[in-house]
């Protein structure tokens, strides 16, 4: 079978997968979680935002992260290339009024996040003196269902430790060589390198990098977009007017031209949403289950300032400066829509545009390397013990390099497949173990008189 024939046969696999029924799972989660909790992201956003900062009054000598840092590693997962061109391609695909549907989507995503990060907490084990948990573990332990979980870990350490992590290396370098002319090998070498000397600190020198990282490119680019944004401060209401117009009556709007309707529009919006802050895939619960908290529900509840942060704040900005350049309907799509606007954005200070675009996208797919190698490792130990991890740690920055250098077109539809199949055992679990996490919610209530 040639390259094209298994691309195209990978796609279709995906479009049944990726279809209505898992996305409308997906939401549907969601939907049940903000029910059954009765709004908690609403209810406890302020106990949320302090949980951050909280320090455990018990001291314990596991090895694992502070609350913090396991947010921060789990925002360097969600934050990533699908912000500058996931986005973008939900606008083009979807209308504008897809980015309302994306943030309803992040709505009921915080519900199902804070349930993962929970049940994660609950089934959490301790190896050799470390933290280690994530669906795996709930899903065996919890759910009692030993295959599921081994499914469940093969598939996303082939889906984010492998391939996810070869894409992400692959935008590195295209950016980077766009921006200034490097070589895509030499840049592989430099993103292998820097990578290896982060994973082989193990989990503390991950969660101290992401914890120094984070905030850096979250302010960075929060700041380019503020300043673009501004500049076109006339185009910001009739902006926020496309999009929730467009949500219900794109054929009246620019998307209308490309015949986008509503269903489209939710499902873009929806889709792309999910995506990107990863609500209910099984990856960032790896993260808040090593976090040493006295309380399942306070990591629980840190998990939702994860979705705010990704899809609240830089997807808003992302399409905000998208909106306010005017660049939609000009033909581009993906990163290079999001590249334009910016390039037009500071078109006033030369070339800075493009820059500002490649090094705010190695400091997003850089980190989600980072926090996707982790998840994987999570899983190899789960597999195979901790030994297994050394093997896994050279494997990896060889597929960094390998990603730099190769068509990636296929890689990426595989790693779409396999994100799809680690889902499933997911929502099965989420769902099987929902009144544990609402008894969890009602002890916390009742210790804390919250």
């Amino acid at each position: 079978m040639d390259n094209n024939a298994a691309l195209n046969l990978v796609k279709s696999i995906n479009e049944v997968l990726w279809g209505p029924i898992l996305l409308i799972a997906l939401l549907g989660t969601g939907v049940l979680f903000t029910i059954k909790l009765k709004g908690i992201q609403i209810t406890k956003l302020g106990t949320a935002i302090k949980q951050m900062f909280v320090k455990p009054k018990k001291e314990t000598k596991e090895i694992g992260l502070s609350s913090l840092q396991s947010l921060s590693t789990a925002i360097a997962a969600q934050v990533g290339t699908g912000n500058l061109a996931g986005v973008a391609t939900a606008m083009v695909s979807g209308g504008p009024g897809a980015i309302f549907w994306m943030w309803i989507s992040a709505f009921f995503g915080m519900a199902t996040i804070f349930a993962e990060a929970v049940l994660a907490q609950l089934f959490r084990k301790t190896d050799n003196g470390e933290l280690v948990g994530g669906p795996a573990y709930y899903i065996r332990y919890g759910l009692k269902n030993k295959f599921l979980a081994g499914f469940f870990s093969v598939a996303i350490i082939l889906a984010l430790g492998f391939m996810g992590n070869m894409v992400q290396a692959n935008s590195i370098a295209l950016a980077i060589n766009n921006a200034f002319n490097i070589p895509n090998l030499i840049i592989g070498v430099i993103v292998a390198i820097l990578a290896f000397i982060i994973f082989s600190g193990g989990i503390e020198r991950i969660g101290s990098f992401t914890e120094k990282i984070v905030p850096l490119m979250a302010v960075l680019y929060i700041l380019g977009s503020l300043i673009i944004i501004f500049l076109n401060h006339e185009n910001i209401i009739p902006a926020f007017k496309t999009i929730i117009y467009g949500a219900f009556n794109p054929k009246a709007i620019a998307g209308g031209v490309m015949g986008v309707t509503v269903k489209e529009s939710i499902r873009y919006g929806v889709a792309r949403g999910l995506f990107s802050n990863e609500a209910g895939m099984g990856s960032t619960p790896h993260a808040h289950a090593v976090a040493k908290v006295d309380n399942p529900v306070q990591q629980g509840l840190v998990a939702i300032i994860g979705v705010i942060v990704d899809t609240g704040i830089v997807c808003t900005l992302t399409a905000l400066v998208i909106l306010t350049t005017g660049v939609l309907g000009t033909g581009l799509t993906g990163a290079e829509l999001t590249q334009k606007a910016f390039e037009i954005g500071f078109s006033n200070l030369g070339n800075i545009g493009n820059y500002f675009v490649a090094i705010s996208l190695f400091f997003f797919a850089f980190s989600t390397i980072i926090g996707w190698y982790y998840f994987g490792e999570a899983n190899i130990k789960y597999l195979f013990g901790k030994d297994a991890v050394k093997y896994y740690r050279m494997i990896v920055p060889i597929m960094l390099i390998l990603g730099t250098t190769l068509e990636v077109e296929l890689v990426w539809e595989l790693a779409d497949t396999f994100n799809a199949l680690m889902v499933i055992p997911n929502l099965i679990a989420l769902v099987g173990l929902s009144n544990l996490v609402v008894k969890a919610v009602d002890d916390f209530d009742n210790k804390y008189k919250l």
